[in-house]
């Protein structure tokens, strides 16, 4: 029998019961990925961080309910959150080594700021069929790790109802829907039902696309976002050329011991 120490915590919340709900597991050392796997499944949010303490930082992966990801943040704001309010208290800065590298995350001007890449979008051929799975003909469409596509204004993303099964079929991690917001720079939304979450409440990794894209537009490198799930999340945004930092609240919702 093991016991795991557990916390559900979420991020990129102003108050209880906002933002993305991120399971943070403590292990002394990895365990078979199936087994991961099967605690992520369990817990079914929509990622469970699982890190190891190595000797000036720590080993960081995440899992979705169906596969293991290369990238996220509220994942990783959710594990920097517990080192800072549990595991060491006097700390300001932790350091992760993930799939994709080094991400470090800093407490600053009560915030906790993500140090991530820079996913720039491009141009692409448009998906066969995109128009009717959105259910609205977007003004236009990018890519990077994400499929990226843009509508003229907050309202329409707001109220959009795509067709999940369609978006689990592009031939991407997921879908970002985007636009400029009416009370703040840009506004988004998420669905990625090809790794088991048919729409994320809010994600850091697709900031890495919005970021540099909405900075390029609006011509400015600090940029303040909402992501309109139904729990709703707020991100404060830097565009910093090859980096972007993410800056979010993390709330303790609960804690307690995984028993397997």
């Amino acid at each position: 029998m093991m016991h795991i120490p557990f916390y559900r915590i979420n991020s990129f919340a102003r108050e209880p019961f906002s933002g993305n709900p991120a399971g943070v597991c403590l292990l002394d050392k990895w365990l078979p990925d199936a087994l991961l796997q099967s605690i992520a499944a369990e817990n079914n949010l929509s990622e469970t961080a699982f890190l190891v303490s190595r000797e000036d930082d720590y080993d960081l992966r995440w899992f979705s309910p169906a596969v293991e990801v290369d990238l996220c943040g509220h994942g990783t704001l959710a594990s920097a959150h517990v080192i800072f309010d549990v595991v060491s208290k006097d700390t300001e800065r932790v350091t992760f080594m993930s799939k994709s590298g080094r991400l470090s995350v800093e407490k600053q001007d009560g915030l906790l700021w993500l140090d991530f890449p820079s996913l720039k979008p491009a141009p692409c051929v448009v998906p066969d069929g995109l128009e009717a799975v959105l259910g609205g003909a977007p003004s236009k469409v990018l890519a990077a790790r994400d499929l990226m596509v843009m509508f003229d204004d907050e309202q329409t993303v707001r109220d959009l109802k795509p067709d999940i099964e369609g978006i689990a079929r592009l031939d991407f991690h997921g879908l970002i829907v985007t636009a400029q917001g009416s009370r703040s720079d840009f506004v988004s939304r998420f669905f990625a039902p090809r790794v088991g979450v048919p729409e994320d409440p809010v994600t850091g990794s697709a900031h890495c696309t919005l970021i540099p894209y909405w900075a390029e537009r609006l011509n400015k490198t600090d940029l303040h976002a909402f992501q309109l799930s139904r729990r709703g999340g707020e991100l404060f945004c830097r565009d910093r050329g090859e980096r972007v930092s993410i800056g979010g609240r993390a709330l303790t919702y609960c804690s307690g011991t995984i028993t397997v």
